[in-house]
């Protein structure tokens, strides 16, 4: 079995490594067992703590030879086991190491060690496999592909706190989305690993906690049952909050948060559960602080931004919590100049890890300021804020963009700061710039901010309009993505809103014929409502909808037929008739109903329809078309006699609803 090399080597590079490491593996293939396992102590000694020395036994092809011996039935256990302890230490060098044990098919070995009765020799094995799998590097599924390993994991668990503490963390970092934890789980993770949170060992209490987070986040199904799991008689969530103590260690206070808000997102625990408002929360506050370590800060705010983010109240207290709102700006000034760090490596790690503070920042913004106006102007009156946001839509890193937008989006409901801070920012244009070219998570946020920018009483909706945006909205609807559809044609209909006549020509010249008839027979109900609302807007004050219905009446009276035919919502039905009730408002719009008697017959059918909002719209058309005071109104009013019309309306002036009577 051969090894893949990461790069050729130098002849002159390749001989100097051979020199100094060439004996330690030719002492592998010793005929003698003894010397064997002596030459394997010596290499295990050698390697620690020297990655060139890895490095060097890796090109020289040790792993095949130590991965023969550990297979081998006729190696002793305890030469068995130093290999498994000289190729764990070869995993622990760099990712490229990592790649050359993968390459010469190291997990399969393991694996099999691990059905070996030998317990020191399978704790071996184990250590080995957990740091090969907490590689990012090392594709999870590997451990997914024998069904029969993750029950043998789960035997296994019960055998040492060693193989306690590895397996967990082997489960914690290969559990990668619903389908892994749904394996986990079924396969008893819940039963097995609840106990171990009580364990002596802290190592093992600490990875049986991380294993939890993991199989709870986004997991209604494993936190529905880990709320009502008893260990030594007490519930597993008092176990999590006695673990959210002060006295406890960062690390576990954190993981135990991160537990208790994926159970109350799923809705496992309320929101105003005290575990939730009088530990958890505070806890997560705590972390945000600037006395703690870069990535507690970050997984802190970024946990307490995906407890609060769907919660007015939880919104409300973060805010007035240990002066969370001003805390956060710190984040933005890190490390500083008079940073209290004298650690030179920590200061290095922390200058390239900075953007995660800004990302987690605006993330925690745009949770606290999802809601409430009040919230929102403290977020913005914060030092130098909008400028922090314009500048973080320009970042390098797409995260930071991404959590900029969404804090941008969060503050863009308000319709005070529309008004004030986004104007004097002129916030429109960084945002018009991140719309040209980015990817599908970072145009979906950006587009639904474009929608609130565009409302009526946005100032900046002027300037959007001039900017070209027309154009890029309608490249929006024809998209794969539906949220970028809905999003492109929302953006449309705020801007039809009140618009003057070019504008509404250009988005229906942009749209096209095609692509209106497309949108209107999307598969997704909010496309379908939103293409209406803009159809709506289109249509508003006489000489815009005469000019419209003049230029495409025939394509628009196709459209709402095939709606009001089609087999859709009673809300989509009422929009439609609306439609109707605005051409029927037009001075010779109306003329286009007047000579449609299939038109004509589904007024007709509409207003006697069991659901009053139907009835209403259908009776809003009747009222336009015959207004007393327009010319042709007498022709109109007698050929609505004569279909039976009136006599509708004498049943309807009988009715219990009092809106329809008046009507």
């Amino acid at each position: 079995m051969a090894c893949v090399l990461e790069a050729p080597l130098r002849m002159s590079v390749l001989s100097e490594v051979t020199a100094s490491s060439r004996h330690y593996v030719d002492r592998l293939f010793d005929l003698d067992p003894q010397k064997v396992l002596q030459g394997v102590i010596d290499m295990k000694n050698a390697v620690i703590g020297n990655n060139k020395q890895k490095a060097n036994l890796i090109v020289l092809g040790a792993v095949p030879r130590l991965l023969y011996l550990l297979q081998q039935e006729t190696s002793s256990t305890e030469l068995r086991t130093e290999c498994a302890v000289v190729l764990g230490s070869l995993a622990m060098g760099t990712e490229n190491n990592v790649k050359s044990l993968l390459d010469c098919h190291i997990i399969p070995a393991l694996l099999q060690g691990l059905l070996s009765p030998d317990l020191k020799f399978i704790e071996a094995c184990l250590r080995c496999l957990r740091t090969i799998f907490i590689s990012p590097v090392t594709p999870e599924d590997l451990l997914y592909t024998d069904a029969t390993v993750i029950s043998h994991l789960m035997a296994l668990l019960s055998r040492s706190r060693y193989t306690q503490e590895y397996i967990c963390q082997i489960f914690s970092h290969c559990c990668k989305g619903p389908d892994h934890q749904t394996i986990l789980f079924n396969h008893g993770a819940v039963q097995n690993i609840a106990h171990l949170l009580v364990s002596t060992s802290y190592k093992v209490r600490m990875q049986a906690l991380k294993c939890f987070s993991v199989l709870a986040f986004e997991n209604p199904q494993v936190s529905m049952t880990l709320v009502n799991v008893t260990v030594d008689g007490e519930l597993l969530p008092q176990i999590f909050v006695k673990m959210l103590q002060r006295d406890k260690p960062i690390e576990m206070q954190l993981t135990s948060a991160k537990c208790l808000t994926s159970m109350c997102r799923a809705g496992a625990i309320r929101t105003d559960d005290p575990c939730i408002v009088l530990k958890t929360l505070p806890c997560l506050v705590r972390m945000c602080s600037k006395d703690r370590l870069l990535e507690e800060r970050v997984e802190g705010a970024e946990t307490l931004a995906y407890l609060i983010e769907t919660d007015v109240e939880l919104q409300r207290m973060a805010s007035i919590t240990d002066h969370l709102i001003a805390m956060l700006a710190d984040y933005f000034k890190y490390p500083s100049s008079v940073s209290a760090i004298t650690d030179i490596k920590r200061l290095d790690h922390d200058l390239k890890h900075a953007h995660e503070l800004r990302q987690a920042a605006f993330k925690l913004y745009a949770s606290l300021g999802a809601n409430d106006e009040d919230i929102r102007k403290k977020i913005i009156e914060t030092e130098n804020m909008m400028d922090r946001i314009v500048n973080g839509l320009s970042e390098s890193s797409i995260k930071v963009r991404l959590a900029a937008v969404r804090c941008l989006h969060s503050l863009s409901r308000s319709v005070q700061q529309l008004r004030t801070s986004f104007q004097d920012h002129a916030v429109w244009k960084p945002l018009m710039k991140v719309l040209q070219n980015a990817p599908n998570e970072i145009l979906v946020v950006a587009s639904s901010t474009l929608c609130n920018l565009l409302l009526e009483f946005s100032p900046s909706k002027e300037p959007i309009l001039e900017s070209g945006a027309i154009e890029l909205l309608c490249s929006l609807t024809q998209s794969e993505n539906l949220a970028l559809r809905v999003n492109g044609i929302w953006a449309l209909m705020n801007m039809a809103f009140q618009a003057e006549q070019k504008i509404k020509s250009d988005i229906l010249r942009g749209l096209s014929t095609e692509q209106l008839f497309q949108l209107l027979s999307d598969s997704d109900v909010n496309v379908l409502m939103k293409t209406l609302g803009l159809l709506r807007n289109l249509l508003s004050t006489r000489p815009h909808i005469d000019h419209i219905m003049s230029t495409h009446g025939k394509q628009i009276m196709q459209a709402v037929t095939l709606i009001l035919e089609g087999e859709h919502n009673i809300e989509v039905k009422e929009q439609t008739l609306c439609i109707l009730a605005n051409i029927a408002d037009g001075t010779t719009a109306k003329e286009l109903i007047m000579t449609n008697d299939d038109i004509l017959q589904k007024i007709k059918y509409y207003m006697s329809h069991s659901n009053a909002k139907l009835q209403l719209a259908a009776m809003f058309c009747i009222s336009n078309l015959i207004w007393n005071e327009e010319e042709g109104s007498q022709e109109r009013q007698d050929k609505l006699r004569d279909m039976g019309i009136v006599d509708i309306l004498h049943k309807l002036s009988q009715s219990s609803d009092p809106n329809l009577c008046d009507k």
